[in-house]
């Protein structure tokens, strides 16, 4: 039987790898416009920093982890996000020290134990920015004002940004005590993973998918009604700010976000064009990460993620054509290649162009020159390179235009030239 990739995750084809590097492009394009740099963080870390740092009552944490004891006996875990991981990074190697705030982007492959759908993988992959040391609102804004971008300069349409405020803890006890009087008389109604999270995080009831604990919290007390007099200020700030940026939002009292961390502002941009998954991107403001996982004094920091393959799905459902320059500029066939001159030439040819930037394919099957010119349309390429016996006899070789159906014949000691000129 043959070994197949494991249950979901995907193999990404040349074709499908270049839009993803054209993805890539642009994202790294607009880090650099706001001033993002990049961090690369390791594949696995200790497990007890997305145990602190995510949060123990998380779906993630405690369904969702790839999670194994290397060869020393530590616990360690594939990343299943790369906030903890960028968080982690920033206390250890001291970025505390210099200027503030600290601005760090990421992308990479990610890993959750789910139940594969449209949209969710068990390896997939994320883009995130987090903005470390600033309390501001304006920080907020700027993190948020960044993801609509983004959006915008792929061309997307039709989505939606929500936010919310999930307070801090000066006002979130007194949400959870009123949100827990408002659960209790259905307390044997709710699923068990919900009743269990009632004495311990009644907040990530919001975060479950079943039907009737959804039901339930209709109507239940928001935190928006209990949030403190900063987080209050804070928030219409972050609001203000957006209004004047032009950037439409809609509040959504019933969003929590899927991990502990957050507090104050979060938000998700959301499409119903995918399914189910619709939520292509999510983030918000996360205080207390940084002291959760040893740090301390307490470090304010913001920041989103967004998943690759979603951004990929709309893309497909909007009909949006990536550019992705993948075309080949010159394809050389030859006529034959039973003389080894031809085969010769022809390769000595195609490496001097190379070696002047252009894209370059090498007929590399010994097909006919039809089959060859076959091959040179499937790539896209503009010229073809013509080099035969006869051609070789009159040291030229014959030039053909795919996109004009013109051909000539060219000295071949001037085909470098030829091609620097039409380049112009």
């Amino acid at each position: 039987m043959a070994i197949t990739r494991p249950r979901g995750t995907n193999d990404f084809l040349p074709e499908e790898t270049a839009k993803w590097q054209k993805i890539e492009s642009m994202l790294r394009d607009l880090c650099q416009i706001f001033g993002f740099g990049e961090i690369r963080t390791p594949i696995f870390e200790e497990t007890d920093l997305f145990c602190r740092g995510v949060g123990d009552t998380t779906d993630i944490v405690q369904k969702e982890m790839y999670t194994f004891n290397d060869q020393g006996g530590r616990s360690l875990t594939l990343r299943p996000e790369n906030t903890a991981s960028a968080a982690r990074a920033y206390l250890e190697n001291k970025l505390f020290a210099a200027p503030q705030p600290v601005k760090l982007y990421y992308l990479g492959p990610m890993f959750r134990y789910e139940r594969p759908q449209a949209g969710r993988f068990r390896q997939f992959h994320q883009f995130g920015i987090e903005l470390f040391g600033s309390d501001s609102p304006f920080a907020d804004a700027e993190v948020i004002g960044f993801a609509w971008e983004l959006y915008r300069r792929f061309g997307l349409k039709d989505l939606r940004l929500e936010i919310n405020s999930v307070g801090c803890s000066k006002c979130r006890p007194n949400h959870r005590e009123a949100l827990q009087e408002y659960l209790r008389p259905h307390l044997n109604d709710l699923c068990q993973t919900c009743q269990d999270r009632f004495a311990r995080n009644p907040l990530r009831i919001f975060d479950c998918k079943s039907p009737v604990c959804q039901n339930l919290i209709q109507g239940s007390p928001t935190m928006r009604e209990h949030l403190c007099p900063e987080c209050a200020d804070h928030f219409e700030a972050v609001k203000k700010a957006l209004i004047t940026a032009d950037i439409p939002f809609q509040i959504n009292d019933n969003m929590v976000r899927g991990l502990d961390y957050y507090t104050k502002t979060a938000f998700e941009i959301i499409t119903d064009q995918i399914g189910a998954q619709g939520t292509i991107c999510g983030g918000g403001r996360y205080d207390g990460l940084i002291a959760e996982i040893g740090g301390g004094d307490s470090v304010p920091g913001v920041g989103f993620a967004m998943g690759l393959e979603r951004l990929l799905a709309v893309l497909r459902v909007q009909e949006h054509d990536l550019e992705t320059g993948a075309e080949i500029d010159v394809f050389v066939a030859t006529v034959t290649d039973e003389e080894e001159e031809t085969g010769q030439r022809a390769f000595a040819l195609a490496m001097d162009l190379r070696r002047m930037g252009f894209k370059v394919q090498q007929d590399l099957m010994a097909r006919s020159l039809k089959a060859q010119l076959k091959a040179a349309d499937k790539t896209g390429a503009r010229y073809v390179i013509i080099i035969g016996g006869e051609e070789l006899l009159r040291n030229t070789a014959v030039i053909k235009d795919m996109k004009q159906g013109e051909q000539v014949e060219v000295p071949l000691q001037e085909i470098k030239q030829f091609f620097v000129s039409t380049n112009k």
